[in-house]
């Protein structure tokens, strides 16, 4: 099983090290937009929220464990690179990308990405107590209630336009489906409200974030304990498919959710269904220790081993076993990790997108990138330092 001192020396010596030596960009400010899978920079590629605010995620969690005064300026780097940039002076709200130079590309107002500056900026907090930070993200919880809540049926609604206006085409994504309501974004909006809590113990906050626990728990987990993942405004199921790494994911994030609200009840009820969806996660795993991607109720349908489920179900499983004390799932936990450390680890920095079922390395997605940030697997490295 993996240790406190080998996560922690892959956090330093794998992952920040490569973001602090080949992701900063000196010329334009902040940090460059793309790594390719063979390892080439893309000096003019755009710049994202979702890679930004998971770096200031990820140093200003660093700190706190390493004390280390670079990972405090990466933070801080990353701050004011999307405090000068990013924020939305006109309507509020983070826009969704940059160009290369910090230009808007464009403006819309995906809810996932306010979620991750919410997420981080109430990180950031953490590690420096900074008020101006707070304030954002307290304006952007504001704004999620505000635009984004549906108060005649429940639940966010998924994206809209610059000025807050409704637009047609929501998807976070090219390969998602073109749905108002996503599990992925209530998961990751009950993230930041979990996050924002720790820093701001709000009675209206604390409200949401309670409702959040209770829709996840119930209208977003089906029969077999498996996230629901589509559905339309009024909560017709659009997707009977199965995401293993979001099971596992959902599964501790909904245990830490209750535990920062601090109810016992919900404590409880939400270490049973954490797992029950361990359990349910446990059908994506293969023979080799690996979490496979996806699959539909007729069987599986994406095999490749993608890097953010391992790091996920390292830190879903560790949870399964802190909460029941049955050795099994350590057993898995072990697994995935020595997965990891084989196949998807890259000695030279950083880890892999994905293999596929037989091994076979996928060099055609991003090292770094909009959606390839040190935030899953920094995460789970901090996450297993501070369980084991």
């Amino acid at each position: 099983m993996i240790t406190k001192q080998e996560a922690e020396k892959v956090l330093n010596e794998n992952i920040l090290s490569f973001w602090e030596e080949r992701m900063v960009d000196n010329e334009n400010g902040g940090f460059y937009g793309r790594i390719d899978g063979e390892g080439v920079l893309h000096p003019q590629s755009d710049k994202a929220i979702i890679l930004n605010t998971r770096i200031l995620w990820t140093f200003s969690a660093a700190y706190r464990y390493t004390q280390n005064p670079n990972h405090k300026a990466m933070a801080d780097r990353a701050y004011h690179y999307i405090c000068d940039h990013f924020f939305d002076s006109e309507h509020g709200g983070v826009f969704w990308m940059l160009d290369y130079q910090g230009e808007v590309k464009d403006p819309k107002k995906q809810v996932y990405a306010q979620a991750f500056a919410i997420y981080a900026l109430s990180e950031y907090v953490r590690m420096n107590g900074s008020e101006e930070a707070l304030e954002l993200a307290i304006g952007l919880f504001e704004l999620l209630e505000k635009h984004s809540f549906d108060p005649q049926r429940n639940g966010y609604f998924e994206a809209f336009a610059q000025d807050w206006s409704l637009i047609e085409d929501v998807r976070l994504s090219e390969k998602d489906m073109n749905a108002t309501k996503t599990m992925n974004t209530h998961l990751h909006v009950l993230e930041a409200y979990t996050n924002l809590y720790r820093v701001w113990k709000d009675e209206k906050l604390e409200e949401d974030l309670r409702n959040l626990i209770n829709e996840m728990s119930t209208r977003f987990v089906s029969d077999k304990k498996h996230f629901n993942l589509f559905f339309d405004d009024d909560w017709n199921l659009l997707s009977d498919e199965i995401s293993f790494g979001h099971d596992i994911e959902g599964s501790w994030l909904l245990a830490e959710a209750a535990d920062v609200i601090e109810d016992d009840e919900l404590i409880q009820k939400t270490n049973e269904l954490a797992l029950n969806m361990a359990d349910a996660a446990l059908r994506g795993l293969d023979k080799d220790g690996g979490l496979m991607n996806e699959a539909s109720p007729h069987g599986l349908t994406d095999t490749d081993k993608h890097w953010w489920p391992q790091a996920e179900a390292l830190v879903g499983f560790v949870n399964a076993w802190q909460l029941s004390q049955d050795e099994r799932y350590l057993i898995v936990a072990a697994s995935i990790w020595q997965f990891t450390k084989e196949y998807i680890i890259d000695p030279a920095g950083e880890w892999h997108w994905r293999v596929t079922r037989d091994h076979q390395l996928v060099t055609g997605e991003d090292k770094a990138g909009p959606w390839k940030c040190p935030y899953h697997n920094g995460r789970a490295m901090m996450e297993v330092m501070e369980r084991l």
